[in-house]
Order: C-alpha cells, then sequence, then structure tokens
C-alpha cells in the first residue's frame, strides 16, 4: 500500500496584484512543512503538483527544507505537472454571483470598506461558491462544480493507476481539489463539501492510502508542522 500526501500551498498573495505568488509567510510554512517532513523521516518517491505558480513555489521552499537527497527530483527537474490539481477559477465563480464585483479595482474598495476585509471576502467567497456547487446554474459556468470535481478525480486516479504500488508521492495543490478528492473517496454530499474547504489551512496536509482499485482517506489537513512551533499566526487559510 503506497501513500499520496495532499499539501494545500503555502499562504498566496491575498490583495496583492499578483496572488498567485507566495507571501513571506507563506514560504516559511513550505519551509516549516519540509522540515516536519524531515524529522518525522517521511518518505518521499515523486512530487506531483498542478501549473499554479504557488503549487511550485510551494513545492520548492518544502523540498529545500526537506533535503534533495530524498526526494527524486528534489531540484524540479523530475516533478510531474498534472493540471488535474489545479483550482477552479475563482474570479469566475465570484463574478457569476457578484456580477457588480468582478472588476478587481470594485472588489478591492468594497474589501477596503469593511474594518476586517479577509472576513468580508469569506462571506462573499461563501455565497459564491455556494451558488457554484448548488447546480442551479451550471451552464453560467466554464467549468461546473460537477465538471471541476470529475477533473480532479480523474487527477487522483490517473495518478494511481500510473504509480508503482508502495510509492510515496506528494501532491502540492490548492483547496479546491484537495475538496473534491476527499469527497470521491468520503461521498460526503455536495451541500457539506464546503465545510471541508473552509476548514483547509495553508500547507496543511491530507493523506490518502491508496492500492490498485482502492484509494482511502488516513488523515485530513494535519497541522502538525506548524502547531508543533506554538505561534497561531502560522495558520492561515486565505
Amino acid at each position: 500500500m503506497g501513500a499520496i500526501y495532499l499539501v494545500r500551498h503555502g499562504q498566496a498573495s491575498f490583495g496583492a496584484a499578483d496572488y498567485d505568488e507566495l507571501s513571506t509567510l507563506g514560504e516559511e510554512q513550505a519551509r516549516l512543512l519540509g522540515a516536519w517532513m524531515r524529522g518525522s523521516g517521511l518518505p518521499l518517491t515523486q512530487v506531483v503538483l498542478g501549473s499554479a505558480k504557488r503549487h511550485r513555489q510551494s513545492a520548492e521552499h518544502c523540498l529545500e527544507a526537506f533535503g534533495a537527497s530524498g526526494a527524486s527530483g528534489a531540484s524540479g527537474g523530475d516533478w510531474k505537472v498534472d493540471h488535474g490539481f489545479n483550482e477552479f477559477d475563482a474570479d469566475e465563480v465570484m463574478a457569476r454571483s457578484r456580477p457588480d464585483l468582478a472588476d478587481h479595482v470594485a472588489l478591492k474598495a468594497a474589501l477596503a470598506a469593511d474594518e476586517n476585509p479577509r472576513r468580508a471576502f469569506q462571506h462573499l467567497f461563501a455565497a459564491a461558491t455556494a451558488r457554484w456547487a448548488g447546480g442551479a446554474f451550471d451552464a453560467e459556468y466554464t467549468e461546473s462544480w460537477p465538471q471541476f470535481r470529475q477533473r480532479c478525480q480523474h487527477a487522483l486516479r490517473r495518478l494511481v493507476e500510473s504509480s508503482t504500488s508502495g510509492q510515496d508521492i506528494w501532491v502540492f495543490t490548492s483547496g479546491g481539489p484537495i475538496t473534491a478528492m476527499v469527497q470521491g473517496v468520503t461521498d460526503i454530499p455536495d451541500s457539506r463539501i464546503f465545510d471541508i474547504n473552509w476548514a483547509l489551512i495553508n500547507t496543511g496536509v491530507t493523506k490518502l492510502l491508496y492500492r490498485p482499485g482502492q484509494v482511502s482517506l488516513s488523515y485530513l489537513n494535519n497541522p502538525a508542522h506548524l502547531d508543533v512551533h506554538r505561534r497561531p499566526e502560522l495558520t492561515t487559510y486565505r
């Protein structure tokens, strides 16, 4: 039996011109994960990542701290990129829910007017994803929730089918794909699935166990690499 460790990327640059860039804290979170992996003696035989910049940066900082000798392709040359592990189009999901905030300037202004911009964004985004996953407006989206879920679950199936039994694989991805893949192995209904998504922390680790034709959940959203430092600011969700 092998293991697949799904790693949510480190904190990205919320509110910046380029969200798809790790923040300084996000880089630290990834390095702490790599050090924890090394100290825990966790094996690593393959690295897979989505195509986003934040996925690759998370892998780079994590595996640099882990040590190149412990992973095939730790220099990045042998890493496998699979677009199936990419996040959904959050801009489109938000725009369909709130057309008045589709422009980034308008959204930034609306958030800046709130005393807690991150909380305000969370409320807006929760409503947007609920609309997206609700099923009543599927035709409005380039990629509906069922299509996104299928894409991510197919990516996981491809990975399992192409891997040698017993391999330990680390996948650097985003919260949405992790949510969709967990749903695929637990049958959590759509109406509750985003309860998982909102709880996923940056660089949290979800472990799946696999053998031919079977995938099961071992643990979800492990924060041990951050909790051990007793610094609450290390735990972020966006």
